[in-house]
């Protein structure tokens, strides 16, 4: 078995700059392949998440600047927090910083509470989805604009007239692009025109097969296939709570049975093993990437516990 493995975190849930930056810096050496932040700005239960959010962006530019070979990324970026000029000018700056390393993953928003806590606007889904189709037509003409020409777009939700498109990205065509969900028409529709990845985030083996084939569709309805552009890599979010015992994974599961907005998801509790064996499950449905979900910034331990017994077997 040969995949890459990223891990995902969720600082919102607690965890200033120095728990990710040191939490970055033991991903990097524990051989994993990348590190990628949820872009939430308030958590999701009843805990506060003390200290509060830290902004995806501007931890990432500094993460950018502490770390040599790890890909960064979001996990995703919503739509509704970011004009596409800017983030687009934002991400480039960050894949700059960094060498090349960034990945941006872009979604259409979902959580309404932290929209209504900061004064964001939080439309209906439908136009949610809406923008985030222009947003990303615009930062990806942006990105693949020629130095020296300009770039113009009229949406319904964004006009840009003659942007300079600056700066450039240091990755060509730009950074990949990571769209993904359980949306059953419009996520495969735009994973299929615009993403590198298309990933499907905590779910089971069947559950994200069936978006898999649902992607592959959109790929040949949209020409993907006949055009000749790359393959969607297909990745999926795998939450884990692994131990050296059962209880020890019992301990660390316990923050997944705390109520939250999130919807249901499909965790992997138990021994190295296990989490080895669903891996293979997901890379047997045709997975190139796994995002591994780690809870607890503090739990070093299970960071080095799976690039010890779980990265050696893949």
């Amino acid at each position: 078995m040969s995949l890459r493995i990223c891990v995902f975190t969720e600082p919102h849930r607690g965890a200033d700059y120095e728990d990710q930056r040191r939490f970055a810096q033991l991903v990097e050496a524990g051989g994993f392949e990348g590190f990628f932040r949820a872009d939430h700005f308030q958590a999701m239960g009843a805990d506060p998440g003390l200290p509060g959010p830290t902004d995806a962006w501007l931890t990432l530019a500094a993460l950018a600047r502490e770390t040599s070979t790890i890909r960064l990324g979001t996990l995703v970026t919503s739509a509704t927090f970011r004009l596409p000029g800017p983030l687009a000018v934002m991400v480039a700056q960050v894949d700059r910083m960094s060498g090349g390393r960034v990945e941006l993953g872009l979604g259409a928003g979902w959580y309404e509470r932290e929209h209504t806590s900061y004064g964001i606007p939080f439309p209906p889904a439908p136009e949610r989805f809406d923008r985030l189709e222009e947003q990303l037509a615009v930062i990806t003409g942006l990105w693949r604009t020629p130095v020296g020409e300009s770039f113009t777009y009229r949406g319904d939700h964004y006009q840009l007239v003659d942007a300079p498109a600056l700066p450039k990205p240091v990755q060509v065509p730009g950074p990949p692009i990571i769209v993904g969900g359980r949306g059953p028409k419009r996520t495969p529709e735009l994973a299929a025109r615009y993403a590198d990845e298309f990933n499907m985030p905590f779910k089971s083996v069947a559950e994200t097969a069936r978006a898999y084939r649902r992607v592959a569709e959109a790929c040949d309805r949209t020409g993907r296939t006949d055009a000749g552009r790359p393959p969607l890599v297909l990745s999926a979010g795998v939450v884990a709570a692994i131990g050296r015992t059962d209880t020890e994974a019992q301990l660390r599961a316990a923050p997944l049975h705390v109520k939250s907005a999130l919807p249901p998801e499909d965790a992997v509790v138990g021994s190295p093993a296990q989490l080895v064996e669903r891996i293979g499950e997901f890379a047997a449905i045709g997975a190139g990437r796994i995002h591994l979900r780690l809870i607890d910034f503090n739990d070093l331990d299970h960071l080095e516990l799976i690039a010890g017994e779980v990265l050696p077997q893949l």
